[in-house]
């Protein structure tokens, strides 16, 4: 009777005992959202390429098979993998197999994705899985899994790269070539062996980690982050497409500026997470993007109006260096089509320097900066031959007027005259444009001369399609010389540029990479205080990456090889290197009325 018993009251307790110890794993198991097999469609999957657009499989054209990798910034198995990957890569791109490296980390910034792929010299494209919607789609669950899918976005295979390396341990050898085999067999149109493998890497987090939202107003906390990181531009008469002045401003493109300050596309700033001692570094704190995202996602409330408002901007001043010494316009005012390309334009400035004149700012003005992409001005003389020494300044998107420290100048030789290349951009209507150019002689002396390198390469060839085409170039300080700053000019097929300084002592140092370049946003990058110095045979190098592929979003023609030319169809590699002669001591007493030295 007593074993009758215990057979049907404890052991049903001991069972429900054993389930409960258990029901946590079991609902969580129950809870994981079910993987997609292998042999069903994954679709063209969506995610953000390094210019910020939002981009799929469809935009890889003629690719008979894609390797997506699922990949963050920290896994040290991605890293140790990184190598074989790009052997593999290497191999099958001849052969139309497109390799993709998706990102997944949910604080990896786009930026910081192409920043990864430079220093770990990486050729196929880096992308941002937002929302955790490519790797929900295709089931992966650990950094670096790889999914191998058909020219028709089909799943073929989901596993591991190989099984050499794994968390805390590795074989001298693979024993199994899990990702290859599977490629040859999609490659072949025949049947992968072993479609699914068990991974080692570290976990997938989603975006989509929840978190208690602060409560957040207009007033209170979004106009201060609004006038600190956005009015110096988003005002009226700028080259931005929208002022920022009022909440009602705001409100109408909030759904745009979460957006671009979440992606860290909002304050501009190309220049990579490694280098952020320059002067001018833009930058919003991860608090104050959270701040944006919360706002918007409760509706944009406006919280209670102070009693005091601040001000609203007033529209731009023309002259943002103050009232220039001398001011020089162009005779003509161009003309300009609604639409399509425009070639650049030149003109010379009615005006001679009848002695050598130093400068301390200069302000390029359009009259109307909507139409104006860049402009770039040289000095131009018949007494001397145009070498690149003739460039003085430019402005270029996200520029803003050339103002130099006390005590340095820059020189305008005597006899010179001004020449403008200049670029238009349509608008969807005709437009006029007359531009000017204002200048503010040095004041009181010059002890030094304001000079750049310009490290130049014009005698390269991009093949047609080429993903990831290197350009380099460098050039040798003669004397010892204080930093002053960097700057970096390609085209639409312009991809990265990173400047090195190579010492006479053997040491090198990265002085900056500009990991996903922009040619709408070619910033100059000041060092603070010109605590650089850089002694006498320091070699400055700087390299270049062209995306001539057809994945690059703004390539004109994916099939023709290019060179170096002055029209955006053509592509340059230009790095400026900006700087003083550590030992100069000019003492030139300048003339405040004509900037002339003092005899």
């Amino acid at each position: 009777m007593f074993l009758s018993y215990l057979r049907s009251s404890l052991i049903p307790l001991l069972l429900l005992l054993c389930f409960a110890g258990n029901r946590e794993e079991i609902l969580a198991i129950e809870s994981q959202p079910v993987k997609p097999q292998p042999g069903t469609s994954a679709g063209p999957l969506r995610f953000k390429d390094i210019r910020y657009l939002t981009r799929s499989l469809q935009d890889f054209k003629n690719q008979k098979a894609f390797v997506v990798i699922a990949c963050n910034t920290t896994c040290p198995l991605v890293k140790r993998y990184l190598p074989r990957l790009k052997e593999l890569e290497q191999q099958y791109r001849p052969q139309g197999v497109q390799f993709i490296a998706l990102h997944t980390g949910p604080s990896d910034s786009i930026r910081e994705i192409a920043e990864f792929a430079i220093v770990h010299e990486i050729p196929f494209p880096n992308v941002q899985d937002f929302h955790s919607q490519s790797v929900k789609t295709l089931g992966l669950v650990r950094t670096p899994e790889v999914a191998v899918l058909d020219s028709d976005f089909k799943l073929h295979y989901r596993g591991r790269i190989d099984d050499q390396y794994r968390i805390g341990g590795a074989l001298p050898q693979p024993t199994e070539n899990n990702l290859a085999d599977a490629i040859k067999a999609v490659l072949k149109n025949e049947p992968v062996q072993i479609t699914e493998t068990n991974v080692d890497g570290c976990t997938i987090t989603s975006h989509s980690v929840s978190r208690t939202a602060k409560s957040v107003t207009y007033h209170k906390d979004i106009q201060p982050l609004i006038k600190k990181h956005c009015l110096d531009c988003h005002r009226p008469q700028t080259e931005a497409p929208f002022a920022l002045t009022t909440l009602e401003e705001v409100q109408n493109n909030g759904a745009m500026i979460a957006e671009v300050v979440q992606d860290q596309r909002m304050p501009p700033w190309y220049g990579g997470s490694s280098h952020a001692e320059f002067a001018n570094h833009r930058n919003m704190s991860r608090q104050e993007r959270r701040m944006i995202a919360d706002w918007y996602q409760a509706g944009m409330p406006a919280g209670e109006e102070p009693a005091h408002l601040t001000p609203v901007p007033a529209a731009q001043e023309k002259w943002l260096i103050g009232e220039p010494d001398l001011k020089i316009s162009m005779l003509e005012t161009h003309t300009l089509p609604a639409d399509g390309y425009i070639p650049y334009r030149y003109t010379v400035l009615p005006y001679i320097f009848p002695e050598d004149t130093w400068i301390s700012a200069i302000q390029i003005r359009p009259d109307n900066p909507g139409v104006l992409h860049h402009c770039n001005m040289a000095a131009v003389s018949l007494a001397k031959k145009w070498d690149e020494s003739n460039f003085i300044t430019g402005k270029v998107p996200g520029s803003g007027p050339t103002v130099l420290p006390k005590e340095l100048g820059i020189l305008i030789p005597k006899g010179s005259a001004l020449a403008l290349q200049i670029h238009y951009t349509s608008t969807g209507k005709p437009e006029q444009c007359k531009i000017s150019v204002g200048f503010k002689y040095v004041e009181g002396k010059v002890q030094k001369r304001y000079r750049f390198l310009i490290i130049r390469n014009t005698k390269f060839t991009i093949p047609p399609g080429a993903p990831h085409h290197e350009v380099r170039n460098s050039k040798t300080l003669d004397r010892d010389a204080h930093g002053i700053g960097l700057f970096a000019h390609m085209h639409l097929r312009g991809k990265d540029l990173s400047f090195l300084a190579h010492y006479p002592d053997g040491k090198d140092e990265s002085l900056l990479i500009i990991p996903n370049y922009s040619f709408d946003w070619q910033i100059g990058y000041l060092w603070k205080d010109q605590r650089h110095l850089f002694p006498a045979g320091t070699r400055i190098e700087a390299i270049a990456h062209y995306d001539n592929s057809a994945f690059n979003p703004f390539n004109p023609d994916p099939t023709a090889s290019v060179r170096n030319g002055p029209q955006t169809y053509h592509e340059m590699m230009y790095a400026f290197f900006f700087y003083t002669y550590a030992d100069e001591r000019l003492n030139l007493t300048i003339d405040p009325k004509t900037g002339q030295a003092v005899k």
